[in-house]
């Protein structure tokens, strides 16, 4: 390191080094790189092609950021409102968001002077070869002891010519904006997990209340079957068929109901309430939340642009950008301005006088052009950093079209599944009744009557799961569509 003071013999070293500053650029280094997405990929959407045009179930309009409120249930908004305000997660993202602001503000302090002030008293004694005039010899006699009084202000500022604190200044920018992109990422993640965990809770219901009616009526047919066979017209055969299937219908009942726990407990740690505290209208509700209108979706440019995963990774490739210029201003000297005012004297009481007033003024050059190979270094780690940010941003936006397509072509071959169950379901009611009736009629034997009953209640099963399911791969396609941040109220 060389630093350079402000003597009458340097004063031709400074004005070089500063005609070369001023020739030079007020920032070196590569130009940040550009981003770009493809352009395939901000048109509309391969998957909506997979809705059927006479009951759409999307549209193509811009996607919405409260996209809860189109289930129009009162209950899954106020949990998705508290989600947003108590969670933790978004509570220890909203303080690491404060902190690397804070760290911006102090970045920003480098365009300020630095300044320093000090006051201080010393006592001692100073040796009197100290004070000798060479070539003359000393008495060798102690000095007297003294006291001495100083008080002072220092200040420097660096002179920014090579962009060094500009670009420190707009990596720390870059870092903060990508903090509170990664916020919002939390937000949207919150707001759709709370709603899928209130719909699990919903469908599990739904799914229980299947399997307690199915339970009643093979119950209802056992009992029917030992009717019969102790009225002398069944056999036994049809009884212990009857109560097998009763059994496997109860067999069926506990894992639904802890499936439903589930989801209360974790919709409980979403909205920052403990277990015993799990919200009873998720509790009671009888079936999965419906949409009452299309779901807006959008384009693909649209999306990218509310996307804040995808924003977060610009603002990181940004910063990396910005750390290049630091690492290559370190190849040119830093110029800082100073100057110190104060007063020094051998009284307390002198501190104030003309005499004892002191100051100097002047530049200061630093620079490590010795350790270039460190510097150079330091750029080579700073230049793959920032292809490595590039590389994550366009990942990030593949990414996020694949999400989105794949979350719209799941929904959209869950309907077709739905409508077929609920075809297959209307079917599997009708031969419950046409074999029952044939059994009334004494044409055949109660067991098409159980298989038909059977078929029945693994259809309503399936339908009741796909309903679920329904629900879920609605909440995916909301959840890659980035909704649920951009209002969102205080943590």
């Amino acid at each position: 390191m060389i630093r350079i003071p402000s003597t009458r013999a340097a004063r031709p070293t400074l004005l070089a080094v500063s005609a070369a500053a001023l020739l030079a650029a007020c920032a070196v280094g590569p130009k940040p790189p550009v981003p770009t997405v493809p352009p395939s990929g901000t048109g509309a959407f391969v998957g909506t092609e997979g809705f059927a045009t006479e009951t759409p179930a999307i549209t193509t309009a811009e996607a919405r950021d409260d996209w809860w409120r189109l289930y129009a249930d009162p209950a899954l908004d106020a949990l998705v409102l508290q989600a947003l305000a108590e969670n933790n997660e978004l509570e220890a993202a909203e303080a690491n968001l404060r902190a690397v602001r804070a760290a911006l503000s102090q970045a920003r302090t480098a365009r300020l002077p630095t300044t320093t002030t000090s006051a201080g008293v010393t006592y001692g004694r100073q040796s009197s070869s100290s004070f000798s005039i060479p070539g003359q010899p000393t008495t060798g006699e102690p000095l007297d002891e003294t006291e001495v009084y100083d008080v002072g202000l220092d200040v420097a500022y660096e002179i920014d010519l090579f962009g060094r604190v500009g670009a420190s200044i707009r990596a720390a920018q870059a870092d903060a904006d990508a903090v509170a992109a990664a916020l919002d990422v939390v937000r949207v993640t919150v707001a759709a997990e709370t709603a899928r965990a209130y719909a699990d809770a919903c469908s599990s219901n739904a799914q229980i209340a299947v399997a307690e009616r199915t339970i009643e009526l093979q119950a209802d047919t056992a009992r029917l079957t030992q009717t019969l066979l102790d009225a002398g017209s069944g056999n036994g055969l049809d009884v212990a068929r009857a109560r097998s299937a009763l059994q496997s219908s109860r067999a069926a009942l506990p894992p639904l109901v802890a499936q439903r726990d589930g989801a209360l407990f974790r919709l409980a740690t979403l909205t920052g309430v403990t277990p015993a505290e799990a919200s009873q209208a998720a509790r009671a509700c009888a079936r999965p939340p419906q949409l009452t209108q299309p779901i807006p979706v959008g384009d693909g440019a649209q999306l990218l642009a509310r996307r804040p995963d995808v924003a977060r990774a610009e603002r990181d490739l940004a910063a990396a950008a910005a750390r290049v210029n630091v690492a290559t201003a370190d190849l040119f000297p830093r110029i800082s301005l100073g100057g110190s005012v104060g007063s020094t004297a051998l009284d307390a009481g002198d501190l104030g006088d003309d005499g004892s007033f002191r100051f100097s003024v002047g530049p200061l050059i630093s620079w490590s052009f010795p350790n270039v190979f460190a510097a150079r270094a330091r750029i080579e780690q700073a230049g793959a950093l920032s292809d490595a940010a590039l590389a994550t941003f366009d990942q990030t936006v593949l990414v996020a079209l694949q999400e989105t397509e794949t979350a719209l072509a799941t929904y959209a071959r869950e309907l077709d599944r739905r409508a077929a169950l609920q075809a297959a379901r209307d079917e599997a009611a009708t031969a419950v009744r046409l074999s029952r009736l044939r059994f009334d009629a004494g044409a055949d034997s109660f067991l098409p009557v159980l298989d038909a009953e059977r078929t029945l209640a693994a259809a309503d099963a399936q339908l009741a799961s796909s309903d679920a399911l329904v629900t879920t791969y609605q909440i995916a396609l909301f959840k890659a569509l980035a909704g649920g941040w951009t209002e969102a109220p205080a943590v």
